[in-house]
């Protein structure tokens, strides 16, 4: 995968649509998935036949996940869903969505009795209603859901292990999948050539920033490559997935800034890559759980600090 990513961004290829399937979904599948699972959902994501979208988040349930609502009811062969997503990543264009919904409302704390489902967003009971972007394009939807049935097949797990699972994804996204580094290697190799066509060689800062860039994208390369090992020897990826969640992320926004500062005045009137690519990096520290949080994961789980106020 490793490999695939840096030939992939070297050639200067576009991003892809099916990220959500293939950063989230796949290695959720490969984990807790069912041979059948696998071999019914991964070839249509691989190929873009189908695009999956992500349903975790709720209008009182983002940051803090376990609280969420939405439910699932047991009936004949399957589940009934009911309630809302919203802040779905794709839904605005996906075929199909996976999620985590409460099948226990009993539960002795709000992280138990969740249950992980694949659904399909043009199943009856299921309104999709897109939230726009401030650049016009599309990506995320509100998600309702009115009784939609899901078959037992397309619950991944045991009922009741949705939050382990869950944690499991955000770990394989935060510090392995989502960001990958030849992402970065192909980023830092674009701004070293805008460097050497506008930059001042005898600007030492912005000659440092840029140094800085290629020594980042290189440390990822190498930080990443160190989890693939672990993951790959059977180690789960844990709460140091945290420390590649908030590098990355601020990462990403240095990198654009310094390219914007290249440009100069011509920043501001350019409808490019850069200017593109810096107002998609600023929601970086954002998604896939915020960098304050990761910076607690990092405090309380690897430095063993006490735990701050809420």
């Amino acid at each position: 995968w490793l490999a695939f990513e840096e030939e992939y961004w070297a050639a200067g290829a576009p991003g892809r649509v099916s990220q959500n399937g293939i950063s989230l979904l796949a290695p959720t599948l490969f984990d807790h998935g069912t041979a059948e699972q696998r071999a019914r959902v991964l070839p249509p994501m691989a190929s873009g036949e189908v695009i999956w979208a992500q349903a975790w988040s709720e209008p009182e349930a983002g940051s803090d996940l376990a609280a969420l609502r939405s439910r699932a009811v047991r009936t004949e062969g399957g589940w009934l869903l009911s309630g809302q997503k919203t802040w779905s990543s794709r839904a605005a264009f996906a075929d199909r969505a996976f999620g985590i919904f409460r099948t226990d409302p009993g539960a002795a704390k709000p992280h138990q009795g969740l249950t992980y489902l694949m659904f399909g967003l043009r199943d009856p009971g299921v309104t999709v209603r897109p939230i726009g972007r401030l650049d016009g394009k599309p990506a995320f939807a509100e998600i309702f859901l009115d009784e939609v049935f899901v078959p037992d097949a397309d619950v991944i797990g045991e009922p009741g292990q949705g939050w382990r699972i869950a944690m499991s994804a955000t770990g394989n996204e935060r510090g392995l999948t989502l960001r990958s580094p030849g992402r970065f290697l192909a980023a830092a190799d674009r701004l070293t050539e805008l460097w050497r066509e506008v930059g001042d060689p005898e600007d030492t800062g912005v000659r440092d920033r840029v140094a800085d860039a290629v020594i980042g994208a290189r440390a990822y390369r190498l930080f990443t490559a160190a989890s693939a090992s672990r993951f790959a020897a059977g180690a789960a990826l844990g709460a140091e997935s945290s420390l590649n969640k908030v590098f990355w992320s601020e990462y990403d926004i240095a990198l654009h800034e310094t390219a914007l500062d290249l440009l100069g005045p011509d920043a501001e009137a350019a409808d490019g890559p850069w200017a593109e690519g810096y107002v998609f990096a600023l929601a970086g520290p954002v998604y896939a759980g915020t960098n304050e949080i990761q910076r607690d994961i990092i405090a309380e789980r690897l430095l063993g600090l006490p735990k701050g106020r809420r």
